[in-house]
């Protein structure tokens, strides 16, 4: 390989919705993705929610890319078979405190432009979900969820099919800006080293994408691109329990939680886990410790009154690339064409957690427009 036009590192859910976007406007495309195939890492180990963008400020990108990214998520896949459902989702408040708490979220929300939102009484909540117990509860009706494998390998072949090369168990070792792009410098499976040139290099990269920044020659403290991973472990209902919860339980919201609280998803096949707790790390492991059974059963007894510890069993684990420090406040998504780094033709996604999966096609259609705009595809 010598000279390609537009370099996608990392092929997770968005460096593959990028690609996407960008193929068809270029000649010669190539995907990098150090493990063995696609979506292995933070786009397969999480809670396959279609999100609503319930959250996040209205000012914030990252509201804005969830709430188009369901609509553009929403029609690729009734247009490619992709299966997903619009079981909703209920936030529920145990106490007047919390429901105050919601009231609140639900305000966000309408300044955020979503529309479908209702305050359900308790008696209003027994109606739909009699097994669950609250004081009050915000009822979302147009969160989903997803078959997110399936949207990986669809998205996978789409990019082939529109000429993209994907080059599985590569690493992106070195990064040289020249006069027509970047130098990429890659290991190869068997640890050989080779180099091509690239116009564009889109660093997708997830976990790892603020050391592809790094070697891109950008001071990652001085960008405050340094990202602080955060695990999440899940676990599963079992002893047929799952048939006891229709929608998508959440707890009321946390001022500058890690996470979104330990909630209740269903999946497509009607299974349901509990998770993710949130806890920084510094090594990277997918691990779940069985003693945390016990913390996850008290976080939610109360909305849940009829699970037991021993109904949970250990399922699986995730970890996300988060931008904002243990006690710092909440940071939005980075989406950076660099050339005020002085780094033309380098886009930077960095801290892409959750919903970045429901945002994944709207963050593609808006790295294509950098580019674009830069008059570089």
């Amino acid at each position: 390989m010598h000279d390609v036009d537009v370099t996608v590192v990392g092929a997770g859910a968005v460096g593959l919705a990028c690609a996407y976007e960008v193929a068809p406007l270029v000649k010669n495309l190539v995907i990098l993705e150090k493990h063995a195939k696609p979506g292995t890492q933070i786009s397969s180990r999480n809670s396959e929610v279609i999100h609503a963008g319930l959250y996040y400020p209205p000012d914030h990108l990252k509201t804005r890319l969830c709430i188009e990214g369901r609509r553009y998520l929403l029609d690729f896949c009734r247009q490619h078979q992709i299966p997903f459902a619009l079981i909703g989702k209920l936030v529920v408040a145990t106490n007047q405190q919390e429901l105050q708490s919601i009231q609140n979220l639900m305000h966000n929300a309408i300044n955020c432009g979503i529309e479908d939102l209702s305050m359900l009484s308790r008696e209003e909540i027994k109606k739909l979900e009699p097994h669950i117990e609250g004081a009050g509860a915000l009822s979302s009706p147009g969160t989903g969820i997803i078959d997110s494998h399936r949207l990986i390998k669809r998205l996978e072949s789409l990019c082939l099919a529109l000429g993209a090369n994907m080059l599985y168990k590569t690493c992106l070792a070195g990064i040289d800006q020249t006069s027509r792009g970047f130098t990429c410098t890659v290991k190869a499976p068997d640890n050989t080293l080779y180099s091509f040139t690239s116009r564009v290099l889109i660093n997708a990269a997830g976990l790892n994408s603020a050391h592809i920044a790094a070697i891109a020659g950008i001071d990652i403290s001085a960008a405050s691109y340094r990202l602080y991973p955060v695990k999440g472990e899940y676990f599963r209902v079992v002893s047929g329990k799952h048939r006891l919860v229709n929608s998508l339980i959440y707890p009321s919201p946390q001022r500058h939680l890690a996470g979104l609280g330990i909630h209740a998803t269903k999946d497509l096949s009607g299974a349901l886990r509990l998770g993710p707790n949130a806890f920084y790390v510094n090594e990277l492991d997918y691990d779940v410790n069985p003693e945390h059974a016990g913390e996850f059963y008290e976080s939610i007894h109360d909305i849940m009154p009829f699970l037991a510890k021993k109904d949970l069993v250990p399922d699986m684990a995730g970890v996300r690339p988060k931008l904002q420090a243990p006690g710092a406040p909440i940071r939005d998504f980075v989406v950076a064409h660099e050339s005020s780094l002085g780094i033309n033709g380098l886009v930077n996604l960095i801290g892409i957690e959750s919903p970045g999966l429901t945002g994944c096609l709207a963050i593609g259609k808006m790295v294509c427009s950098l580019l674009r705009d830069a008059a570089l595809i």
